[in-house]
């Protein structure tokens, strides 16, 4: 398991055992402010930094504060071309905007440890119902009894709610209500592709906790995988139960290497 996941690393997976949702939440208005400004072909994690501290493009109103921003977006996001997850959420953030939610979403997810953690809670719970701030932390704290201090466990949820809100899996601004995200076929070929770097293949790829995370059931995920391999963004191929799905507009020379050594 260790091995996998360092070579997971070298993709832009994190599987460090904290996150950003200690302190913030996906920050989805600054991640789309962020990359409305950053107008490059190939950016750089410099030219992200110097957006955000120089130029403050966000508006942070403290050097410190644009600091912070820096740290925990990068933590989320990689924010960084030659990062082979970061520069493919760019891919599909510039082709599908009804996506963006879920996009920042899976990327988060495979960056954040503590977003994780929520994330069998939040599919557990049926559509319509309540989720309380409280019954997360309760979930948090059965996961690891003793890890955080009263108030940082506070905080730790409501980021993570206001998460899971700003993806569309929670309604409502104090009262939080389950309700259905809503997948494009952008999201569904980041899912896809996120699946494929950890070694799915075939019809597994759409059973991976990436497809799950998008309240997708397989039938519908299939048409938007379809959807985007019509708009050029995939390659998808189906005979009948045989289906395979390649990316080649998503990986370059070494990493193609490195996915032939995990095979």
């Amino acid at each position: 398991m260790e091995s996998k996941k360092t070579s997971l690393v070298r993709f832009g997976f994190n599987f460090d055992k904290g996150g950003a949702h200690s302190a913030r939440t996906m920050m989805l208005q600054e991640l789309i402010s962020l990359l409305s400004y950053v107008d490059a072909p190939k950016p750089s994690r410099a030219d992200y930094i110097k957006a955000i501290e120089d130029d403050n493009c966000l508006g942070k109103r403290s050097a410190k504060t644009r600091g912070l921003t820096v740290r925990h977006l990068t933590t989320l996001y990689a924010l960084d071309s030659s990062e082979t997850i970061s520069r493919a959420l760019l891919y599909f953030w510039n082709r599908d905007a009804d996506g963006r939610p879920l996009l920042a979403l899976l990327c988060a997810y495979s960056r954040d440890a503590l977003l994780r953690m929520s994330c069998p809670f939040i599919q557990q719970t049926a559509e319509g119902s309540t989720i309380s701030r409280e019954a997360l932390e309760e979930s948090i704290e059965n996961l690891e009894p003793g890890r955080f201090s009263k108030a940082t466990l506070k905080s730790t949820a409501q980021n993570i709610n206001s998460t899971w809100t700003q993806s569309g899996h929670l309604s409502g601004r104090v009262r939080k209500i389950r309700s259905r995200a809503n997948p494009t076929p952008g999201a569904v070929a980041y899912a896809l592709f996120l699946g494929y770097l950890t070694g799915a293949r075939g019809t597994s790829l759409f059973q991976t906790e990436y497809v799950k995370l998008l309240d997708c059931s397989f039938e519908r995920a299939l048409e938007l995988a379809e959807d985007a391999s019509r708009r050029g963004w995939i390659v998808f191929k189906r005979i009948g139960d045989v289906m395979e799905v390649l990316f080649p507009n998503l990986l370059n020379a070494q990493e193609m290497e490195w996915i032939r050594e995990q095979n």
